[in-house]
């Protein structure tokens, strides 16, 4: 009897862990924004005059140095 109980509960357990292992879709787009948000304010630093700048000058350094 104890053993059907334990069963029924590992049963029980375990499909209410699985309904919550994923994230919903207002979650997704929660995400998505933020990744995009991110994206546009890193490309807005490095297109900046002097991130851009310095990003030709470590360039310009590595295809002149001796070998």
């Amino acid at each position: 009897m104890h053993r059907k109980i334990k069963e029924a509960t590992a049963v029980r357990l375990r499909g209410k862990r699985r309904r919550d292992a994923g994230m919903v879709t207002s979650e997704y787009a929660m995400g998505i924004i933020a990744a995009v948000g991110f994206a546009l304010l890193l490309y807005e630093v490095v297109t900046s005059g002097q991130v851009r700048t310095e990003l030709q000058d470590i360039v310009k350094k590595a295809l002149s140095a001796r070998m």
